[in-house]
């Protein structure tokens, strides 16, 4: 062991591969080399390191080689192996398993990134890959020429514009020969004559010193091809061959000087196009759908390296036909400016193209790819759509696998929908995933794009949320991915018919199987039914019952209370209502929360209702959710309070309006809390329809007809979501009604203090005239038994006594008054509020039905003006 461990990496990499292979140290050179660039290198597995996603793999693999015991066993051992810290890199050790057990005899399904472009390219067929040129082609001109030897391939030289090109097969141009390099040697310049016809960049500097001139040729129609004009080598200092050839400088005219310039653009062109295809090919970060646009680059560019080879092959011909080269050659300038001009035409729309994709990838690639295919030439159109198949061949892969099997092997980021691995499963429907905007393809519309975000991502909901173990293809029947990219482009071009068929397919089987799965498995109406019944107090009869059994116990102070008593009551009222009949799971849910206690509170302030969330229905109602529910529930529990406290000032006062009779002199003081519980109770009476009516039943309504009519999961978050943001707001809660809100609170406070008021009233009328009935029984006991009634002493003390009483009835008075100034102008200012909010002024006409607050304040009536519009406005 000593001695294995002073070995060097590179020796027991070597001896590794020597025990793989059998063979010895010196045979086994080329793979040692091998493998230490593979460890050398920076390869990394094109997947999302989600481990879920792994671990179904997995099993699918061991499903599918009906090995159902085996993959039962693998779940619970994974999930035991969760459940425990003994590794922190599971997900690694999970993808070494699952790249082990893929049989190495099969071909893989995986294309590396930087290899997928120019595997694509060879691996479809050519009446499918590729549009023809359109080029009329010369009838001089066989297509079919004898195979041409390396050497003569070598031997080819082009110049300037196209000095990478000479002669190139029909797979386009190699690696550039040695004989390129150092140059031909002095006998192989007769050969490079015929090449140096294809070099169509003519120099028009002065010649070097030492270099002969040759003669001025004569400008016409049969001018003589280029094949006349004289070259020399370009050699260094010591007589070396170093570079290209290139033409002597001859005196040109203005026509062959045109005609050489047009056809250096070609080599202008090609370079150009060139340069980005090698720049990008090997560059993995460009993603595969970069690596498809420079594959359909290079297809394009072997359509040119064909044509320049047909033209070389005529060359060739017509020199073993003993042709005369510089008299009778049917190669001439401007035949070659004739037969390259569509062609031409082809490499300045792809130079256009490549400086347009210049900085883009993925999707966004593919969109200006599409931009570009708006022109009405149909030659170019028909190039344009070519080239997007390839390209959004990838984007069409990437979108079935997420859609009919909610994986996402996005490594590049170039598809339209991106993941947050760092998102726990709770947020997995609202965070995790989410469209990258500028990848969306134009030719997908948003509204498609949001039908496949929602499709993959209902499917990992079922599997990681729910729990649902239904494989994708039992949800909906998967659907046939395209198999070249020419069905890629005949199912984009038909964006409203195939490929919109396909994805509202996908989009309703898996959000109706979702919503099914929620409403049955995990009761999602009825959750929603009883957040209406109990946190927003539709449930009356239990609602009245529990305030009765918690008054004893809330009237106290709010640090005195006990959580577990209030929990046992409320049992009480669930058993003693019709709640008792909800369903267990519901009523497991209802509990008691106590709010943070202020100083001075009671038990009415701090109690609250609550009902416990999880799973998957906490996707719903969310936290947010529920501190919205609770905001709105004590607002309705204080609302209910008013109305609860005005039934016993009510009660009250019909029960001790006959016995306070005997006593006349509290007729003005009981008169003016007649009157002021009227005025309460006609406001609470309105506030209440309106809420209970005109808000939660309306909304209520609404919402329910949004959810029956739901597609997808989403509609039914943005209904729940628009029925609490209606009743947060229209019941006064949000930031804009502030100032409303602390009115109605206001005139909450002045309830209260009314009730005590009548209670103290109440309470010292009653012990008066219990003093009075049992001076009058005493009095009639003394007649009865033949004595004087009363005395003049007790006669004076009873009558110092009601006196004293008496003495007290302008103070009650007073405090009433007082009370009621105070009661009616927050009414009044609540009232004027109420005007500035047209949707608010029926509210303002029910409780001022018969203007008695717009009799006392001037500001309550509107003015000539306004009403003149009104009027104005309804005729």
């Amino acid at each position: 062991m000593a001695a294995l461990d002073q070995k060097s990496p590179n020796v027991l990499l070597q001896n590794l591969c020597c025990k793989i292979t059998g063979k010895s140290e010196a045979d086994v050179a080329h793979q040692f080399q091998y493998a230490v660039r593979v460890i050398g290198s920076n390869y990394a597995p094109t997947i999302e390191r989600d481990e879920f996603l792994v671990s179904e793999k997995i099993k699918k693999e061991l499903l599918k080689q009906r090995r159902e015991a085996d993959a039962a066993l693998f779940s619970e051992l994974h999930r035991k192996l969760q459940t425990q810290g003994v590794l922190k890199h599971r997900w690694s050790i999970l993808y070494l398993l699952l790249s082990l057990c893929e049989d190495p005899r099969k071909p893989s399904n995986r294309v590396p990134v930087c290899s997928y472009g120019a595997l694509l390219a060879q691996a479809l067929p050519r009446d499918v890959h590729s549009t023809p040129f359109y080029y009329a082609r010369p009838q001089s001109l066989p297509l079919s020429y004898p195979e041409r030897s390396a050497t003569a391939h070598n031997s080819s030289i082009a110049t300037s514009g196209i000095s990478s090109m000479g002669v190139f097969s029909i797979n386009g141009p190699g690696p550039t020969p040695p004989s390129l390099l150092t140059g031909p040697g002095p006998q192989a310049v007769g050969e490079s004559m015929r090449g140096s016809r294809l070099a169509w960049t003519l120099p028009i500097s002065s010649s070097p010193s030492g270099a002969t001139a040759a003669p001025r040729p004569t400008c016409g129609p049969s001018s003589s091809p280029a094949s006349k004009l004289p070259q020399r080598q370009r050699r260094d200092g010591d007589g070396s061959v170093t570079g290209a050839w290139e033409f002597y400088a001859v005196p040109l005219c203005k026509s062959l000087r045109d005609t050489s310039s047009r056809l250096a653009e070609l080599g202008w062109l090609h370079n150009k196009i060139r340069k980005y295809t090698d720049s990008h090919s090997l560059d993995r970060a460009f993603g595969l759908v970069g690596q498809s646009f420079c594959a359909a680059l290079h297809q394009e560019l072997k359509e040119y390296y064909r044509l320049l080879s047909v033209l070389h092959a005529q060359l060739q011909v017509e020199d073993d036909q003993g042709v005369n080269m510089s008299v009778d050659s049917s190669l001439t300038l401007r035949r070659l400016l004739v037969w390259t001009y569509d062609p031409k035409v082809r490499l300045k729309t792809l130079a256009a193209l490549v400086d347009y994709c210049q900085g883009r990838k993925g999707g966004e690639l593919a969109s200006a790819v599409h931009a570009y295919g708006k022109t009405g030439d149909p030659h170019m159109r028909a190039l344009i759509q070519h080239i997007l198949g390839l390209v959004s061949h990838p984007i069409l892969n990437f979108l079935y696998r997420w859609i009919y099997d909610g994986e996402l092997e996005d490594t590049y980021h170039e598809f339209f929908v991106a993941s947050d691995p760092t998102v726990k499963t709770d947020r997995l429907w609202h965070d995790k995933y989410s469209l990258r905007k500028s990848m969306i393809p134009s030719f997908i519309t948003m509204d498609q794009a949001r039908k496949v975000l929602l499709i993959g991502k209902s499917i990992n909901f079922l599997h990681q949320v729910c729990h649902d173990r239904t494989p994708p293809g039992k949800i909906m029947p998967a659907s046939k991915s395209t198999d070249s990219p020419k069905d890629a482009t005949e199912l984009f071009t038909d964006l409203e018919g195939a490929f919109q068929s396909k994805i509202d397919a996908a989009y309703f089987e898996t959000s109706k199987y979702l919503l099914d799965v929620l409403n049955k498995n995990y009761q999602l109406l009825e959750h929603l039914q009883a957040m209406r019944r109990y946190l927003l107090l539709g449930q009356g009869d239990f609602i009245r019952h529990l305030m009765d059994l918690l008054k004893p116990e809330l009237v106290r102070a709010a640090t005195t209370l006990y959580q577990h008593n209030l929990t046992g009551i409320l049992e009480t009222a669930v058993r003693a209502t019709n709640a008792q009949f909800d369903s267990p799971e519901i009523l497991k849910r209802l509990d008691v929360r106590l709010l943070e206690v202020s100083p001075g509170d009671t038990g009415w302030d701090v109690f609250s209702l609550d009902y416990h969330v999880e799973g998957p229905i906490a996707t719903v109602f969310t936290r947010e959710c529920m501190s919205h529910y609770l905001r709105v529930f004590n607002f309705l529990w204080r609302a209910k309070r008013m109305e609860y406290i005005l039934t016993d000032i009510w009660k009250g006062q019909m029960c001790n309006a006959k016995l306070l009779k005997s006593m006349p002199e509290l007729s003005g003081v009981l008169h003016q809390c007649h009157v002021l519980a009227s005025e309460m109770v006609h406001f609470i009476h309105q506030m209440q329809y309106y809420i209970t009516f005109e808000v939660l039943e309306c909304s209520w309504d609404e919402l329910w007809n949004k959810v029956q009519q739901a597609q997808d999961l989403d509609h039914i978050i943005a209904a729940h979501d628009v029925f609490l943001d209606s009743i947060i707001s229209r019941c006064l809660l949000d930031v804009n009604n502030r100032s409303l809100l602390n009115q109605l609170r206001a005139v909450f406070d002045q309830i209260i203090e009314f009730q005590n008021a009548q209670d103290t009233l109440y309470r010292s009328a009653l012990e008066e005239l219990q003093l009075r009935i049992q001076f009058e029984d005493k009095k009639r006991q003394r007649e009865e038994m033949g004595e004087w009634g009363v005395t003049a002493e007790q006669e004076a003390e009873e009558n110092r006594r009601v006196q004293e009483f008496k003495d007290t009835i302008p103070k009650m008075c007073s405090q009433l008054r007082l009370l009621t100034h105070f009661y009616q102008g927050i009414v009044q200012e609540f009232l004027r509020l109420l005007m500035t909010d047209e949707s608010l002024q029926f509210l303002s006409f029910r409780l001022d039905f018969n203007e008695h607050y717009k009799a006392r304040d001037p500001r309550l009536r509107p003015s000539l003006g306004a009403t003149r519009g009104r009027r104005s406005s309804n005729i």
